[in-house]
């Protein structure tokens, strides 16, 4: 399949999540509700949403609801604050600074002027990433039984929960030379409250080896995977996140699984430079 036509597929499918969001701006969507709106994976839309639209789906809803917003103004005579608390805001201030930062107008004086709609702003797609030099490889990989410790909050504090982990595995001859360390992470970090994001620190263990306090076993899934190899700090990951969902994928004719994405850290951070830290993402393809 072509590069166009794919890239024309999966830009039909946000269009009907944009479209299903623009029918409920009053009601409180869940990300699953939106991803199945478009027949994506869960686990990925938000990727797949922010790479082809070049914003959150928190950005959208927030210049859609400012959109009607403006509608409402020059269309009918409710009160300011009516309309204010319809768009989502807590305040006739926090609204005008809002709307006046995309229209260029107070409220009050967009609706005096009466003045013609202006275009529904949209955001800019990053033509920087098809320069960026990565390439992605679809491999068939092996499952792989790790000793999971759970992580909350900001995926940047991970290496914290990395560190207990290797405090607890190293006394039990569980750091070995081969001993692969892995990220998994559950949640959007441009859609999720900081304080919500799920993700774990693991480390591969074959043996049967009680896992510790908080910790538990898991197995992540074999198979079709693609897979990017980001060299650099982990700081700078998400642009590989950003070409890998928006570039390689819809051009790919490739379908992300349902699986959450994992990291796979192939250099020991303490012992390199960030610029030499290398980082394998691992995309599961259905």
């Amino acid at each position: 399949m072509s590069r166009r036509n794919t890239f024309e597929q999966y830009s039909a499918r946000i269009e009907k999540v944009v479209a299903f969001l623009s029918d409920r701006l009053d009601q409180p969507l869940t990300l699953a509700q939106l991803a199945d709106a478009g027949h994506f994976s869960p686990f990925h839309f938000h990727r797949v949403y922010r790479g082809l639209m070049g914003e959150t789906i928190a950005s959208t809803q927030r210049r859609l609801r400012l959109h009607r917003a403006a509608t409402e103004l020059i269309g009918n005579r409710q009160p300011i604050a009516q309309i204010a608390v319809r768009a989502g805001y807590g305040s006739v201030a926090a609204f005008t600074r809002a709307f006046g930062a995309v229209y260029g107008d107070a409220p009050a004086a967009f609706r005096k002027r009466r003045a013609a709609l202006p275009a529904l702003p949209g955001a800019a797609f990053d033509p920087t990433l098809e320069t960026l030099m990565y390439t992605a490889q679809i491999n068939t990989l092996a499952p792989i039984r790790v000793i999971a410790l759970p992580h909350r909050g900001d995926y940047q504090t991970i290496g914290q929960s990395f560190h207990a982990l290797y405090a607890w595995a190293g006394p039990r001859g569980l750091m070995r030379p081969d001993t692969r360390g892995i990220g998994i992470y559950y949640d959007s970090p441009a859609d999720t409250p900081v304080e919500q994001l799920r993700s774990e620190a693991c480390i591969s263990a074959s043996g049967e080896i009680e896992p510790g306090e908080g910790m538990r076993r898991v197995e992540i899934a074999g198979g079709r995977h693609a897979v990017v190899v980001h060299t650099g700090p982990y700081a700078e990951l998400q642009r590989a996140y950003d070409w890998l969902f928006c570039q390689w994928l819809p051009a790919s004719g490739e379908e992300a699984g349902d699986a959450p994405v994992y990291e796979e850290y192939l250099n020991d951070p303490s012992q390199l430079p960030p610029a030499e830290w290398k980082t394998a993402i691992c995309l599961p393809l259905k």
